[in-house]
């Protein structure tokens, strides 16, 4: 059986601290899940305070999309996960994964070696295991891995569970057997990050030399259409060919995607 459609905004800190938190409201009246935010080390604040205030101030499910596993050590990264899923009484889902392009060079800036992709995925296999640790068995934080090559994939079927994938310009058939080898699995939901809805790049999703219509011309899944009505269709037919149900767009766009959520999610 198909799983429910559930709806997710990244919304970093990009605004004063006011803004923000009146934005964070917005999106919780929205009838959107889950409040998400990025891993961008001293570009905004950390991830732990805002996603406990998210908490705080509404009744969202909150999490990351998704810490990064070379940034800090696992058991630092699990440690701060348990925390927030005791503090919003098992509102936290911890996104991770090993890390967007590039970051080799943020991490040499500060002064961090950069370990190899094996060594990456080690990280996030003992951060999970160090999570399981750390709940015990009266606590269960949700797993979000981001994932794209063969082991990823392979490391996400066993400790996951949502798994989305580094997507960029692929068209939709190559998305279709990078998903293939979960959607048997009926306790795996799969997730989709659409960083371009119409003409609307979000920040922090997608690099600002995104062409939405060259995305749109490769058929790739990482945009929606503007229209309300053309999102909807094409929603349904991605969970009923691909089996995606768990969508999530930038806060740019939260409210203008508002009309998207409130006839989808939950059924």
């Amino acid at each position: 059986m198909a799983k429910p459609f559930r709806f997710g905004v990244v919304a970093p800190l990009r605004s004063d601290v006011p803004a923000w938190r009146d934005r964070v409201r917005r999106v919780a009246d929205s009838g959107y899940s889950t409040l998400l935010v990025p891993d961008f080390p001293q570009l905004q604040p950390a991830p732990g305070p805002m996603l406990a205030t998210v908490a705080a101030l509404t009744d969202l499910r909150v999490g990351t999309w998704v810490y990064a596993s070379p940034l800090r050590s696992p058991w630092l990264t699990a440690w701060e996960a348990h925390s927030l899923s005791l503090l919003t009484e098992g509102r936290f889902e911890m996104g991770i994964g090993t890390g967007r392009p590039g970051i080799e060079d943020e991490l040499k800036a500060r002064g961090v070696a950069a370990a190899a992709p094996n060594e990456r995925l080690a990280q996030v296999r003992e951060t999970v295991t160090m999570l399981r640790s750390f709940d015990g068995p009266g606590l269960r934080t949700p797993v979000a891995m981001a994932v794209f090559g063969p082991k990823a994939r392979a490391l996400a079927a066993e400790v996951a569970d949502t798994v989305t994938f580094a997507l960029g310009d692929q068209p939709r058939s190559e998305v279709e057997q990078l998903t293939k080898q979960f959607r048997a699995d009926p306790d795996i939901e799969l997730a989709l990050a659409v960083p371009v809805v119409g003409d609307s790049v979000a920040p922090h999703m997608a690099p600002p030399t995104t062409d939405p219509a060259a995305l749109r011309a490769a058929d790739a899944m990482t945009v929606l259409p503007d229209d309300p009505a053309a999102a909807i269709e094409e929603i349904r037919r991605r969970r009923e060919e691909i089996g995606f149900s768990y969508f999530v767009v930038g806060g740019d766009v939260a409210e203008r995607f508002a009309p998207v959520v409130a006839e989808l999610a939950g059924t």
